[in-house]
């Protein structure tokens, strides 16, 4: 498997600008439940692909975050006051919604004992409460490493554990300020071993200098702390004031690293340049 950088963006890497009936829609629910999503915060690129078909990823804990990673565009400051009321809004726009399937992530809230577990389980619960028959995957930060609050989360049942590794370990320290790999690596294992039937998630960014030995070696280790599916995706740089984008990465390297992964035995791996953690979600839960 060859790398050949580009230092231009591609003219494939395109993605549909936001538009549509069910966009709008979409919009006006989430703003009128006062709700978050990592879809508008973290300026995804699929914003316009997924809100057109309804989904979306709910970013609970408010969009203010306790640390200050070098690729994220969600605000980084002073936390917001917890609003207990929150998971019964994201239940409803669940239930508005119509979803079979929904994703909930938050920030990092560094300054909670339980780094916001306990609003994870409330809100999975809603969802349950108010969409009896809506699948629910968590992406949650690391807690700081407490395995109290993985109890926490994993109590409450949901149907996906998801924690991203981002980067490779040489990276942490640009990449994920305030992270580190052995402690994601320990968060992922020690959901499997709670419960070994619900499948755990993790996702990888390209283009930050990483190399293709250090990506598969991740690979390697996610697959040996019993990570179930896989996501891999191209970094894209926020605004100037985040970190540069290395290279890009063809979409045949991401095609031969999905093979990579299956090889390796992940359940299901998504691989593509404009790729996210929820991407295509519940289609890998069926997988």
């Amino acid at each position: 498997m060859s790398i050949t950088p580009q230092v231009q963006r591609p003219k494939w890497l395109r993605a549909p600008a936001p538009a549509g009936e069910n966009y709008r829609d979409l919009k006006e629910l989430i703003g009128r439940l006062r709700l978050h999503t990592v879809c508008e915060s973290a300026a995804c690129p699929n914003v316009g692909e997924c809100w057109n078909q309804r989904t979306a990823t709910f970013m609970i804990l408010g969009n203010v975050c306790t640390r200050r990673c070098g690729f994220c565009a969600v605000e980084k400051g002073a936390p917001l006051p917890v609003d207990y009321d929150e998971p019964r809004r994201v239940g409803e726009a669940v239930e508005a919604m119509g979803l079979k399937f929904a994703v909930v992530t938050s920030v990092n809230r560094d300054d909670r004992p339980d780094g916001g577990a306990e609003l994870f389980a409330l809100v999975i619960r809603a969802i349950r409460e108010r969409a009896p028959g809506c699948g629910v995957e968590v992406l949650t930060p690391d807690f700081q490493g407490s395995h109290a609050a993985v109890e926490t989360v994993m109590e409450a049942a949901p149907n996906v554990f998801n924690h991203n590794t981002e980067t490779v370990p040489r990276l942490y320290r640009q990449v994920r300020l305030g992270a580190r790999y052995e402690r994601s690596l320990d968060v992922l294992a020690y959901a499997k071993r709670l419960a070994p039937g619900i499948p755990t998630k993790s996702g990888l960014m390209l283009g930050l200098g990483e190399t293709l030995e250090e990506t598969l070696g991740v690979m390697r280790d996610l697959r040996a702390h019993g990570v179930d599916v896989l996501t891999i995706g191209q970094y894209l740089r926020p605004s100037p004031r985040h970190l540069p984008i290395v290279r890009y990465v063809a979409p045949e390297e991401f095609a031969e690293l999905g093979r990579a992964g299956r090889e390796m035995g992940f359940g299901h791996v998504e691989s593509g340049p404009l790729v996210r953690s929820s991407y295509h979600a519940a289609e890998a839960v069926k997988a």
